[in-house]
């Protein structure tokens, strides 16, 4: 039994990570690594920088706090800003390392990366790689991966019914202490390309990237407040930081786990009550294994402007509209004002996202990949399953059978009766 070495990518938990439990089984020592690949920071095809300031932020939280709880476990986490070909092979070489565990990623941007690697890598070199992002894993889903159903409904209702949903897992720290000395810090925002900023004040999500700061969210939102027991009347919300559990951004880069989600929201039924809101929070982990599943099923297709069904629109790029929906200056208020708040904070409602998304494609019949960039770059809580998912969904290329266009005044006029949203968002400070 030699060194092992756990490289950390969309799995920022100590705590119920499969990578991190066969590593340490396997293994006398275990190192760890994360690596802030500048690819991250670079621009894309339409313009934007894939990882803008808000997550950019988030993601240094995060990995500062699993370098801090993998240290309690023995482990030490080297992290580094470079091209992971560069890293992991050094790391390979320098500590004899000759298995490293990790997430299994099958999207094309991550693929790329570990090709790359391996081909710098001896031979040798073992590879394990684990499904370990979802509620209900691959092997405990009642059809093959091909048989995903293309409707949610029915994906659900089957996985409800014939899937099962495992344990989360528990670790105790290596016997064995080995931690090196650090000697890359944590790189800070300006080391990214970044200046420093101060959180918006009116933000829905003031709260800090990282596992323990996703478990005293699930604290204060299931225990401390309850709200749990109202989150299916709440969900819709706007303003605030309680209208939903806010847990996606610490799920998108596996500061948690669903399956530990899962088994407090079974606990608080038991223990206060089960009702349609516990339920409903589990029917949205569900909604983020389908997009996952979706996208395992038919890879690059969710990245098409054809998206999964081939279809064929007349899409537009005009640079005006792009611009005009991403400041806020097109003739819709609640539009304008949701644009304004994902701009200045990173974080939008998931009321608002349907309806942005649903303006963008088919009101202005914009290239909905330009609106999913763009959403990539700045949401804090991106998801690339999520995101491209439900942007195919509302573009009409991808999981909707009906193919819906939102009413954006009738929404406003539901969700945001007496407009507080709106003028929370586009009022102007007089001088």
């Amino acid at each position: 039994m030699g060194t092992g070495l756990v490289w950390f990518r969309n799995d920022l938990r100590s705590q119920d990570n499969v990578s991190v439990k066969k590593a340490m089984d396997q293994n006398e020592y275990v190192l760890g690594v994360y690596v802030f690949d500048p690819k991250m920071f670079e621009s894309d095809a339409f313009g934007f920088k894939k990882t803008e300031k808000y997550r950019a932020k988030f993601l240094i939280e995060s990995v500062s706090e699993l370098r801090k709880n993998l240290e309690a476990l023995n482990i030490t986490l080297l992290v580094y800003s470079e091209n992971p070909e560069i890293v992991i092979p050094n790391l390979i070489e320098e500590h004899g390392i000759a298995t490293v565990f990790l997430q299994k990623e099958w999207t094309k941007e991550e693929q790329e990366v570990l090709i790359n690697v391996k081909q710098e890598v001896p031979k040798a070199t073992e590879w394990v790689e684990s499904y370990d992002q979802f509620l209900y894993h691959p092997e405990d889903i009642p059809f093959e991966i091909a048989n995903v159903p293309n409707v949610f409904t029915n994906f659900r209702k089957k996985c409800e019914k014939y899937g099962s949903i495992r344990k989360p897992i528990g670790v105790e720290p290596l016997s064995n202490k080995n931690l090196l000395a650090q000697t890359k810090p944590i790189p800070q925002l300006k080391d990214l390309g970044f200046d420093a900023f101060e959180t918006d004040t009116r933000t829905a999500f003031p709260f800090r990237g990282g596992e323990n700061h996703a478990i005293e969210r699930i604290q204060q939102y299931f225990w401390d407040t309850k709200k749990l027991s109202y989150y299916k009347k709440t969900r819709n919300g706007l303003i605030g930081t309680d209208y939903s559990s806010k847990l996606s951004a610490w799920l998108a880069n596996g500061s948690i786990s669903p399956r530990t989600i899962y088994e407090e929201v079974k606990k608080y039924e038991q223990r206060i009550g089960k009702n349609d809101s516990t339920y409903w929070l589990v029917f949205e982990l569900i909604w983020r294994d389908f997009f996952k599943y979706i996208s395992l099923k038919h890879g690059n297709d969710i990245f098409k402007i054809g998206g999964i069904l081939h279809k064929e629109y007349d899409w537009k790029s005009d640079k005006d509209l792009v611009d005009q929906w991403i400041h806020g200056k097109t003739d819709e208020p609640f539009v304008n004002a949701n644009m304004i708040e994902l701009m200045e904070t990173g974080w939008m409602s998931n009321r608002g996202r349907q309806n942005v998304a649903s303006f963008f494609a088919k009101e202005q019949e914009l290239d909905w990949r330009i609106g999913a960039a763009y959403f990539e770059s700045l949401l804090l809580d991106y998801d690339v399953h999520s995101n491209y998912g439900n942007w195919m969904y509302v573009a009409g290329v991808g999981n909707d059978p009906r193919d819906r266009k939102f009413n954006i005044k009738s929404q406003a006029e539901r969700y945001d009766p007496n407009q507080k949203f709106q003028n929370l968002w586009l009022q102007t400070t007089l001088f």
